[in-house]
C-alpha cells in the first residue's frame, strides 16, 4: 500500500472516530446523575425575543457535557489513569491503594492544614453547649457527634504523596474542647476501639456501610442508656451498592460495591411521603417502641436511619439547615449528626430556637468602637432574629461569648455568620445570631462580648 493511500485511510478512519459522538448525540442520551452532577441545558437561540449572544459558548459547554457515549469515555479514562498512574481522572475523587477510592473535600482535614482557627474551634463547642442548655431546660436529651471521614478511620489507603502535617485536625480540636461534655460521643476513638477486622466504610463510597452504621447505633444507645436495635440472627455480604465515588469516576459501569445486611425484620413504619433516604424530612413510626427521636443528620445518617426508627415510637429526621429545635418538648431525644468534613457549618446560621435567659452577674463592660458593626433584626419563624457581626477589636484571646442584653435580661447568641442573610457583608469569623420571643422588647439593646479573662466589651443598638 502506497504511503499516501495510507495517510488518506488513517484521516478517514480519525475523522470517522472523531464525528461518530457528535452524529449520535442526538440518540443517546447519558445520565449525568452518576457523576453527581447537572448536566448544562440545551441553550435556546433566542432569549425573550432577542437573540442570546451567549448562545454559541453555552451550546459549546451543552455539547461537551452531553456528547454521545461520553460516560463510556469517562469511564475508559478513569480506568487508564487508576490503572496505570494510580491517578484520578476526577479532580472529586482521590484513587487510594487497594481500590479504594477517597473524597477529595477530606483532603484538608487529613493533612490537617486549612483547619479552623483556635477562635473558631471553641465557637462551634460553644454553639453545641447552647443547644445543649436548651434542651436541658426543655428537658430533653441531646447528643452530639461527627462522623469521621474516610480517611480520617482508614488512612492507610490514601496515596503516599497526601503528607500528613503535625497538626491537629478540626476534628481532634474539637474533641479536646468537649471531652468532658454529657452530650459529646468521640465516634472516630469508639469506632477505633472496636478493632473490627470487618470495614466500617466501603471502599468506594464516602460513607459507612450498614455494620458500621449498626456499630454507631449501639454507641448512641449506650450514651441515651437504651436498648439497641437487634441484629437478627446473621450478617451477610452483598455486592449491591454502588459507590459514590465510583460512580464519578467510573459512570457508565454497573460495578457494586461490598455492603452488609442482617436478617432482623424492622418493625417501623414511614409515616411521611417517602421518596429516598435522602428525603429532607422523614418521619417514622413504630407502635412497639417508647419516646419521641429529633435527629438532625446529613447523608451519614442515611444507614442509621432503621436502627433509630426501630427504637422510638416516633421519629423525625431532618437534612435541612438551619437545625429547626423550636418543637423540641420534655422527654424528646435530640441528636445531631455532622460529618467531619463540615464541621465548619456549625459556624453558617443560627438554629431556630428562642434563647433562654442566662445568669450572668457583675458584667462590666466597656464600649466599643462600633462603627463597623453590623446588626441587623427580622422576624423569623414566629421569633425575632437578632445578628451581624461585631469588630475584630471587641475580641481578645480565643474564648469568648457573646451576649445580648434586651428587656432586662441576658441571652448568649450563637457565634455564626449568618452568610445567606449578609450577602453584601464579606466573611468574618465575629458573627453573632440569636433569636428572641416576639413578647421580648428589642428597642434597645446591647451585644456584649464577655472575653475570658479580658474583660468585656459592648456595642449599642436602638431599634
Amino acid at each position: 500500500m502506497k504511503k499516501d493511500n495510507f495517510y488518506r485511510i488513517y484521516s478517514a478512519l480519525f475523522l470517522t472516530v472523531c464525528l461518530v459522538p457528535a452524529v449520535c448525540t442526538p440518540f443517546f442520551k447519558g445520565d449525568a446523575s452518576k457523576e453527581k452532577r447537572e448536566s448544562a441545558k440545551l441553550p435556546s437561540f433566542l432569549n425573550e425575543g432577542k437573540i442570546n449572544t451567549a448562545f454559541f459558548k453555552e451550546f459549546e459547554n451543552y455539547f461537551s457535557e452531553n456528547f454521545a457515549f461520553r460516560q463510556q469515555l469517562v469511564t475508559a479514562d478513569g480506568r487508564l489513569k487508576s490503572a496505570l498512574m494510580h491517578t484520578s481522572a476526577d479532580d472529586d475523587v482521590i484513587v487510594g491503594k487497594e481500590g479504594w477510592l477517597y473524597y477529595s473535600e477530606t483532603v484538608s482535614d487529613f493533612q490537617r492544614i486549612n483547619t479552623l482557627s483556635n477562635g473558631e474551634i471553641n465557637a462551634v463547642a460553644n454553639n453545641l453547649r447552647i443547644i445543649d442548655r436548651y434542651c436541658e431546660s426543655r428537658s430533653a436529651d441531646f447528643i452530639f457527634f461527627s462522623a469521621p471521614n474516610k480517611n480520617s478511620l482508614y488512612p492507610e489507603n490514601m496515596p503516599y504523596n497526601y503528607i500528613q502535617t503535625d497538626n491537629n485536625s478540626n476534628l481532634e480540636n474539637l474533641t479536646e474542647i468537649l471531652s468532658s461534655d454529657d452530650f459529646y460521643i468521640d465516634m472516630k476513638s469508639e469506632l477505633e476501639a472496636l478493632n473490627s477486622p470487618t470495614a466500617l466504610y466501603h471502599k468506594t463510597d464516602t460513607h459507612w456501610n450498614n455494620f458500621g452504621a449498626y456499630a454507631a447505633h449501639t454507641m448512641l444507645m449506650n450514651k441515651l442508656g437504651k436498648s439497641s436495635c437487634s441484629a437478627g440472627s446473621n450478617w451477610y455480604t452483598a455486592n449491591d451498592r454502588l459507590g459514590d465515588l465510583a460512580a464519578m469516576l467510573y459512570p457508565s459501569e454497573k460495578a457494586k460495591d461490598m455492603q452488609l445486611h442482617n436478617d432482623y425484620e424492622f418493625e417501623y413504619k414511614y409515616t411521611s411521603r417517602f421518596r429516598g433516604l435522602d428525603d429532607i424530612s422523614i418521619t417514622t413510626e413504630n407502635k412497639n417502641s417508647q419516646g419521641h427521636l429529633m435527629m438532625f443528620r446529613d447523608s451519614f445518617g442515611e444507614a442509621i436511619l432503621p436502627y433509630m426508627s426501630e427504637q422510638f415510637n416516633t421519629a423525625e429526621f431532618s437534612r435541612a439547615m438551619p437545625y429547626n429545635l423550636k418543637k423540641v418538648k420534655a422527654k424528646d431525644t435530640v441528636i445531631i449528626e455532622i460529618v467531619e468534613r463540615n464541621l465548619k457549618n456549625l459556624l453558617k446560621s443560627a438554629p431556630f430556637m428562642e434563647a433562654c435567659a442566662v445568669e450572668i452577674s457583675d458584667i462590666k463592660a466597656e464600649k466599643g468602637d462600633s462603627s463597623e458593626a453590623v446588626i441587623k433584626t427580622a422576624e423569623n419563624n414566629g421569633m425575632t432574629h437578632i445578628y451581624g457581626m461585631l469588630p475584630e477589636s471587641f475580641f481578645k484571646g480565643d474564648k469568648y461569648r457573646i451576649l445580648v442584653e434586651a428587656d432586662g435580661n441576658i441571652y448568649e447568641a450563637f457565634n455564626c455568620f449568618e452568610e445567606n442573610l449578609l450577602k453584601d457583608t464579606e466573611y468574618s469569623p465575629y458573627g453573632f445570631s440569636i433569636y428572641l420571643s416576639k413578647e421580648i422588647n428589642t428597642d434597645n439593646i446591647r451585644i456584649i462580648v464577655l472575653n475570658d479573662n479580658a474583660g468585656a466589651v459592648y456595642a449599642e443598638f436602638l431599634n
